[in-house]
């Protein structure tokens, strides 16, 4: 019998990679609960800064795009750039994605993976099976991922948790629990502003601390884009383009380049509708830095260093950490000890060869895990377009 391909994850990345190898004949099992990222950890009332074009499951068969979503569900076709996707939208469309191209999704949890003596994969799930797979793919997103700076884990010494004083964005599905207190929303990026906007808009008191560079902006609405400019799933930019679309050579790139333009393009910025709503209910201080954090008497102090170089102490009932992500394979304890230690990796990232492979043959990374090797478009939903034909091209040769 023929030993499956095993992929961990299934949220837009996972389910893509399934429907490809699905399409080409590639036995596969797929493990997770779809769309759970977006589901349990996106905050209720969110809408997608990424436009209807962007935010497609890439798949071989044609008809199953979100218009197509949105026409068998009976709902208002989002196709143009100014049509704004509720983040509840996404999730039944990517429902609805699963359920047609990867019917056969097991939602049980990997819980161990590690090499086998014939050179394949050995998992454990959490319902006790043990199976063995001749190839595996990670793509379990931004699980296990979210980022609390060191000055901000004073004020968390168990870590960021929703009902203590430091939290991290994506502990918070329903942000109405924050109705009536102080908070403090630290970070500049999408995350942090929607959140604020939405915390603001459910009754609490918010103030937005903006760190060094990250003065809060938002983006260009779409009539406002340079029109001489190539079009992108992320604006007008000859840049965005390339990244967009030949993000190929990006792995070439030296190692501090790749990670600084993994952070610094398409960074903190939010979407331009989400300037009046947020300008009107959010106040904001810029600051140079965040010094530490603390909690003397049960609530978080914030202590900052202000542009003009002097320290200030700010107070809240509650910090929010909007501080992204960090990919760190350390981080998933899932993958063996020994896979851990042969993996080569670039400042806690696999570095990833052709087809998204990483060093040890069979075991493959994609979504947010592979930005460093083939940058920033992996961030997106709208990378699997160039991610999932990629990968399941270079497993079905390598493995078929």
């Amino acid at each position: 019998m023929t030993r499956p391909v095993a992929v961990i994850g299934a949220g837009p990345f996972g389910l893509s990679t399934a429907a490809h190898l699905r399409a080409r004949g590639v036995p596969v099992r797929v493990f997770g609960d779809p769309m759970v990222s977006w589901r349990d950890h996106m905050p209720e009332g969110m809408l997608l800064k990424s436009t209807p074009a962007a935010s497609n499951l890439d798949c071989p068969q044609p008809g199953h795009t979100l218009a197509d979503y949105c026409d068998a569900a009976g709902i208002r076709r989002l196709v143009s750039d100014e049509d704004i996707i509720p983040v509840e939208t996404f999730i039944a469309y990517g429902e609805w994605f699963q359920q047609k191209l990867v019917p056969g999704l097991e939602r049980v949890r990997v819980v161990s993976v590690d090499r086998d003596k014939s050179g394949g994969f050995e998992l454990k799930l959490d319902s006790g099976e043990m199976f063995t797979a001749r190839a595996v793919v990670v793509a379990t997103g931004l699980s296990g991922l979210a980022h609390l700076p060191a000055e901000l884990a004073g004020a968390a010494a168990d870590g960021p948790a929703p009902t203590g004083p430091v939290s991290h964005s994506s502990q918070h599905h329903d942000l109405s629990r924050f109705a009536g207190k102080e908070l403090i929303v630290v970070g500049s990026g999408q995350s942090a502003l929607e959140t604020a906007a939405l915390a603001a808009e459910a009754g609490a008191r918010v103030r937005v601390v903006a760190r060094g560079r990250g003065r809060v902006a938002f983006g260009a609405p779409p009539w406002k884009q340079p029109k001489l400019r190539p079009e992108s799933p992320f604006g007008r930019a000859w840049s965005l383009w390339a990244f967009s679309y030949y993000p190929h050579p990006y792995r070439y790139l030296p190692e501090a380049t790749r990670h600084f333009l993994v952070r610094r393009v398409l960074g903190p910025l939010g979407a331009w509708w989400l300037r009046e709503r947020f300008e009107s209910a959010v106040q904001v201080q810029d600051v140079e830095r965040v010094l530490a954090a603390e909690v003397p008497d049960g609530s978080p102090v914030l202590t900052v260093r202000t542009h003009g170089g002097h320290p200030e102490r700010l107070t809240a009932d509650h910090v929010i950490a909007a501080t992204g992500y960090r990919v760190d394979i350390a981080a998933m304890d899932f993958l063996g000890h020994e896979l851990r230690t042969r993996l080569a990796v670039s400042r806690g990232t696999p570095k990833l060869g052709p087809g998204f492979v990483s060093s040890v043959p069979g075991l493959y990374f994609t979504g947010l895990p592979a930005a460093s090797s083939y940058g920033p478009v992996m961030r997106f939903v709208c990378g699997t377009e160039f991610a999932s034909p990629r990968l399941t091209n270079h497993l079905a040769s390598a493995h078929g």
